[in-house]
């Protein structure tokens, strides 16, 4: 009888990812995602453009007011990001 050599198509995804080395990407591309929900509606409606490059998350906020209360929760707010990616994917927070 014949050895089955099958695999799960999340095994192979997953093998895929950590071979192509793209996986801090697809977390970083999460991060960005989960803004929204992280944060709530409120700020996110205040939150311009949002990317991640090489370990800081730059976030254009259109508000003042909500730019300095996020400053003064920027660990926190980190610390939520990377929770939600499952690794240390922010290093740092920079709000414009």
């Amino acid at each position: 009888m014949r050895k089955s050599n099958t695999q799960s198509i999340r095994d192979i995804l997953r093998d895929y990812v950590n071979d192509m080395g793209i996986e801090r990407k697809l977390k970083e591309v999460d991060i960005v995602h989960a803004w929204e929900n992280i944060l709530g509606k409120a700020i996110a409606s205040y939150t311009g453009r949002i990317y991640i490059s090489k370990g800081v998350l730059y976030v254009t906020i259109t508000s003042p007011v909500v730019k300095a209360e996020l400053l003064m929760m920027r660990e926190e707010i980190r610390g939520r990001l990377n929770d939600e990616a499952g690794s240390e994917i922010v290093e740092k927070i920079v709000f414009k």
